[in-house]
C-alpha cells in the first residue's frame, strides 16, 4: 500500500506575496550592486574658495568662506587656515574646524580680522583631515 501525498494548491494571497517578496529582494541585491561597481574608493578632494563679500562690523572684518569636498570619502576634523599679509608680512591668522564633511557637501563659515583684508593678501587652504 502506498501513499501518495498531493501538496494543496497555493491560493492567489501567497502567490501576491511570494512576488512582493522576491521583487523586494531583487531590488535590494540590485541596489548593492550599483553601489558597488560605481563605488568610487577616492580620497577627499577638499577646496575652500573665499566669498567675494567682506562685511565690516563693529572694526571687525568677516571674510565669508565655503569648503567643498568633490571627492569620493568622508573627511573629519577638516582643518582650514586663513593668512592675512599686509606688506608682505603675516599680520594675521586664522583657523577653522568642520567636524564631518562627506562626498559632495559643503560648508560655509567665516574668519573674523581685525584689519582690513582688501588693504593685503588673504590664503585660505585646508591643512589638514582625517578619515573616519
Amino acid at each position: 500500500m502506498t501513499k501518495t501525498e498531493q501538496q494543496p494548491k497555493r491560493s492567489m494571497a501567497e502567490w501576491v506575496t511570494f512576488s512582493v517578496a522576491s521583487l523586494i529582494l531583487a531590488i535590494i541585491v540590485s541596489l548593492v550592486g550599483y553601489t558597488w561597481l560605481n563605488e568610487k574608493n577616492q580620497p577627499p578632494m577638499l577646496s575652500v574658495t573665499k566669498k567675494q563679500t567682506i562685511r565690516k562690523i563693529d572694526g571687525q572684518f568677516y571674510v565669508p568662506f565655503e569648503v567643498v569636498n568633490s571627492g569620493g570619502d568622508t573627511a573629519e576634523s577638516v582643518q582650514i587656515m586663513a593668512e592675512l599679509l599686509i606688506n608682505g608680512k603675516v599680520t594675521e591668522t586664522g583657523e577653522q574646524q568642520i567636524d564631518f564633511l562627506s562626498s559632495g557637501e559643503s560648508e560655509e563659515g567665516a574668519f573674523i580680522f581685525s584689519q582690513n583684508p582688501r588693504q593685503g593678501q588673504l590664503n585660505l587652504r585646508v591643512s589638514s583631515y582625517k578619515l573616519p
